[in-house]
């Protein structure tokens, strides 16, 4: 299995370096498919020196794995080493168990921050969503087709469930969680309940436009994503679209990121932009900006759950396909 053990799934989101941190691997994959198709995926960071590398992947090699990716990057400004390995058995005693746990000292003497995923386990994901629906409509499509291999686990909304008439939840269980000043603490202790219950690894906030409290953001660090209809940072706030217009700006974009306790400051994951000129409407830009929200976020969700980003203060490092 490629899921983290007990004593580690105790441990915070803020382990100490040198141990494997919970997150998208917390729980146990389905069994392992076939050898060819067993692909574990390593996610780490560390201070940087020399000799990471060579021991990281001396160490795969050594038991019995073979490395099929690899990417690396040295933030200069930070001192900081980050590394994505896809690695799968080619030897009959290869065991990815025994691997991780001799990984440890190594981790260890290195100061690392790691994850070992399964790369055919499916994230659990809770999506929560507003009036506008497009981006929802869009994860939808995407995880029928089986481009998001995810297993949503809910849906939930601030609004009824018949405002997404030409929706198709299928037997996706959905919430109608209302919210208005004097409840949105009740309201969000409910969405924590929720996230808890269904063991949800992933918040995804599909143009849900209320915002989180402090304590709702810090609970939910580093897995929880926000699309922002705006290319940050600029154009905060409520109508972005018709304050890009006001400013006769030539490009629009959105920006996908993950949630904290700062308004649309979490580290950007994705962006995208699409021109413009003074011809276009404000209605124009909010359509092209529906096309725009859609991808980001999409790339966005499928990045965290292939295990490409490393957040590194309030940025992050995307190791893209």
């Amino acid at each position: 299995m490629a899921a983290l053990s007990r004593a580690e799934k105790s441990k915070s989101a803020t382990a100490k370096p040198g141990k494997s941190k919970p997150g998208l691997c917390a729980a146990a994959p389905p069994p392992p498919p076939a050898p060819g198709a067993q692909i574990y995926r390593l996610l780490l960071s560390c201070p940087n020196r020399p000799g990471i590398v060579a021991r990281v992947a001396g160490h795969i090699f050594e038991a019995g794995f073979n490395i099929g990716d690899s990417r690396q990057f040295d933030e200069l400004d930070t001192n900081r080493f980050f590394m994505r390995i896809e690695f799968n058995p080619v030897r009959p005693d290869a065991d990815v168990e025994a691997w991780r746990a001799s990984f440890d000292a190594l981790a260890e003497e290195f100061a690392m921050d790691w994850t070992l995923c399964a790369a055919w386990r499916r994230p659990k994901v809770l999506i929560l969503v507003s009036k506008f629906d497009h981006c929802l409509a869009d994860l939808l499509y995407r995880w029928r087709i089986d481009e998001l291999p995810i297993d949503i686990v809910g849906i939930l909304a601030n609004y009824p469930r018949e405002a997404y008439p030409h929706l198709d939840f299928g037997k996706i269980p959905f919430h109608y969680l209302p919210v208005i000043r004097e409840t949105k603490m009740e309201q969000e202790a409910r969405i924590w309940a929720l996230v808890q219950e269904t063991n949800a690894e992933l918040v995804v906030l599909a143009r849900y436009m209320q915002i989180l409290s402090d304590g709702l953001a810090a609970k939910l660090s580093g897995r929880c994503i926000n699309i922002h209809h705006s290319f940050l940072p600029g154009f905060k706030g409520s109508k972005p679209y018709h304050q890009a217009h006001a400013r006769g700006v030539k490009v629009i974009g959105a920006t996908a990121h993950y949630v904290t306790s700062e308004l649309d400051e979490g580290p950007i994951i994705e962006q995208d932009v699409e021109r413009i000129s003074h011809h276009h409407t404000p209605e124009d830009l909010i359509r092209k900006g529906r096309d725009i929200e859609r991808r980001v976020l999409a790339r966005a969700v499928r990045y965290h759950i292939e295990s490409r980003v490393l957040i590194n203060g309030r940025k992050t490092i995307v190791f893209t396909e």
